[in-house]
C-alpha cells in the first residue's frame, strides 16, 4: 500500500521524487504531460502542459471549486460556503506511482495522477483521492492493510448524438448486433475483437493489471476483472480504464459507457468489489479462521459494519439518478444487506475459497460510482463494523431477494441516509461529506427539471 504523507514532504524527499520523475520523463521523451486530478464525478480534470515545462516547475495549480462542481457543470446554492470564498487554488503534487504513457496520444505524452493539496500543505479534503488515503490511514493505525479486487461492467453501444434517442447495442464483426443474452460466450466477445485487442494494448502499455474479460448478460455488455492489490492503486486502475476504454471504442466508432443502467430492456452494470485485509506485520489475511471454511471473529465483525453501513453509505455506491433503476428494477441487482457463501442474489457475497483468499464481495456499487469514493466507502463500512464490534444476521442459503428491497430508492433517499449518518461523516471527512451532499442535491433538482417524453406520451392530453 502507498504510504503517502498527510503533510508537505520534506524538501529531500520531494527532490528524490521530483528527480526520479523527471528522469522517467526524459528517458521516454516526452513532449507533454497531462496532470490528472479524479473529481467527485470519477472523471479526469486538470491540465496538459509541455514538459519541459514541466520540468521546470511542479507549481501546478487548480481551483478547489473542481470538487464542488455537479456533472452539469453547475454549482450547488452554498458553494461559497463549501470552499474559500476567494474561490482560491489548490496546489498539486504529482504521485510518481501512477504515471504511465497515454498510448493513443500521436506525439510522446504522458499522465500523472497528481494529489490536491492547500497552500499550507495539508492534503486537501474535498479530494475523493484523499478521502480514501483518509480511511487507509485509519486501517493503518490498526496494522491493518485493505486488499481489493474490483469486477468492472460497461456496455459497448452505437454511437448516439442525439439524446433523445434510447441507446443501441453496436454491430460486431458479423455486421448484426446482439438481440439474445448471451452470459459468458466467447463468440460473443470475439464479435468486438478489433476493440477489445486494442484495448489490450492500451492497458498493456499503462500497466493496468486487466485480469479476465468476459460477456455478461446484456448486449454488448462486457466486464473486466482486476488482480487484487492495494485499494489506491486500484482505484487509480480503474479510474485510469474507464478513460482507455471509452478511447479504444472510439477509434473503432462506438462508445463504452459505464453508465448503471444504459437501456431500458437491458440489465445494469456494476462494479463488484472484493475486499480482505492483511496484518501488516506479517501479511496474514485476518479474515481467515483456523481450518478452511472458517472466519474469524473480526471478519464477522467487518460484515457486520457492512451491513449496518451500506444503506447508509449508498450514495457513494449510487451516485446518480440513473444508479436507481438498476437497483430498484434489476434482475441481478442486490435488494437488501442479505449475506451467503456464494450467492450471487446477495448484496454481500462470500466466495467459497482458501484461507488465504477470504474475503466479502460487495455488489452494490454501480460501474457509474467514482472508484475512489466506492472504495472509500465500503471500507469504512467494515471498519465501523470493527470498531464497534458488530454481529452480522445469519447467512442467506436461497434467494436473498426474497425478503424485499430495503435499499434508498432514490438518490434523494441515498443522500438523506448519508446525511444521519455521524459515523460515516466522521471517518470520510464532514467538510467532505456535506460538499458531496450539496453537489449530488443540485444534479437532483436538475434532473426533476426535465420533463421527459413519457410524460409528453403519456400525460399530456391525459390528464
Amino acid at each position: 500500500m502507498s504510504s503517502r504523507p498527510r503533510s508537505r514532504p520534506r524538501k529531500p524527499a520531494v527532490v528524490q521524487e521530483d528527480s526520479t520523475l523527471l528522469r522517467w520523463l526524459k528517458q521516454r521523451n516526452i513532449t507533454e504531460v497531462e496532470c490528472l486530478v479524479p473529481d467527485i464525478t470519477g472523471n479526469a480534470r486538470g491540465k496538459i502542459i509541455p514538459a519541459d515545462k514541466f520540468s521546470h516547475d511542479y507549481g501546478t495549480r487548480l481551483p478547489e471549486g473542481i470538487f464542488a462542481t455537479t456533472v452539469t457543470g453547475d454549482s450547488p446554492d452554498d458553494y461559497y460556503e463549501l470552499v474559500a470564498p476567494a474561490d482560491s487554488d489548490m496546489v498539486l503534487r504529482p504521485d510518481p506511482d501512477t504515471v504511465r504513457m497515454v498510448p493513443w496520444a500521436t506525439d510522446p505524452t504522458a499522465q500523472v495522477i497528481h494529489d490536491c493539496y492547500t497552500r499550507n500543505g495539508q492534503p486537501h479534503e474535498l479530494a475523493p483521492r484523499n478521502v480514501l488515503r483518509r480511511v487507509l490511514a485509519a486501517y493503518e493505525e490498526l496494522g491493518l492493510k485493505p486488499i481489493v479486487a474490483p469486477e468492472v461492467e460497461f456496455f459497448l453501444v452505437q454511437k448516439n448524438t442525439d439524446p433523445d434517442f434510447p441507446l443501441l447495442p453496436p454491430a460486431g464483426r458479423s455486421g448484426r448486433p446482439e438481440t439474445a443474452r448471451q452470459s459468458y460466450s466467447i463468440d460473443a466477445v470475439n464479435e468486438f475483437d478489433p476493440i477489445l485487442d486494442l484495448m489490450y494494448d492500451y492497458c498493456d502499455a499503462m500497466q493496468l493489471d486487466v485480469d479476465t474479460l468476459i460477456h455478461e448478460s446484456g448486449a454488448a455488455q462486457l466486464e473486466v476483472n482486476f488482480t487484487h492489490a492495494d485499494a489506491m492503486a486500484l482505484a487509480d486502475q480503474v479510474f485510469l480504464f474507464k478513460r482507455t476504454m471509452r478511447e479504444a471504442a472510439l477509434r473503432h466508432g462506438v462508445y463504452a459507457t459505464f453508465l448503471a443502467k444504459p437501456m431500458e430492456n437491458e440489465p445494469g452494470s456494476a462494479m463488484h468489489i472484493h475486499q480482505s485485509l492483511l496484518r501488516i506485520r506479517d501479511g496474514a489475511n485476518v479474515f481467515a479462521g483456523d481450518g478452511e471454511g472458517e472466519y474469524s471473529a473480526l471478519f464477522m465483525q467487518y460484515l457486520g459494519g457492512l451491513q449496518k453501513y451500506v444503506p447508509m453509505a449508498m450514495a457513494f455506491f449510487a451516485p446518480n439518478v440513473n444508479s436507481y433503476r438498476r437497483l430498484v428494477f434489476g434482475e441481478v441487482s442486490p435488494s437488501n444487506v442479505e449475506w451467503g457463501f456464494d450467492n450471487r442474489t446477495c448484496g454481500l457475497r462470500v466466495p467459497i475459497d482458501s484461507l488465504e483468499n477470504s474475503r466479502v464481495e460487495s455488489r452494490f456499487a454501480g460501474s457509474d460510482a467514482n472508484p475512489y469514493l466506492a472504495m472509500a466507502a465500503t471500507l469504512a463500512c467494515g471498519l465501523l463494523g470493527i470498531r464497534e464490534k458488530l454481529t452480522p444476521t445469519a447467512p442467506v442459503a436461497g434467494n436473498a431477494k426474497a425478503p424485499g428491497y430495503a435499499l434508498p430508492r432514490s438518490l434523494g433517499e441515498a443522500l438523506d441516509g448519508l446525511e444521519g449518518c455521524e459515523p460515516l461523516q466522521e471517518l470520510l471527512g464532514r467538510r467532505f461529506c456535506r460538499a458531496y451532499v450539496s453537489v449530488k442535491r443540485k444534479e437532483y433538482e436538475t434532473f426533476f427539471r426535465v420533463i421527459s417524453s413519457w410524460e409528453r406520451e403519456f400525460l399530456l392530453l391525459n390528464v
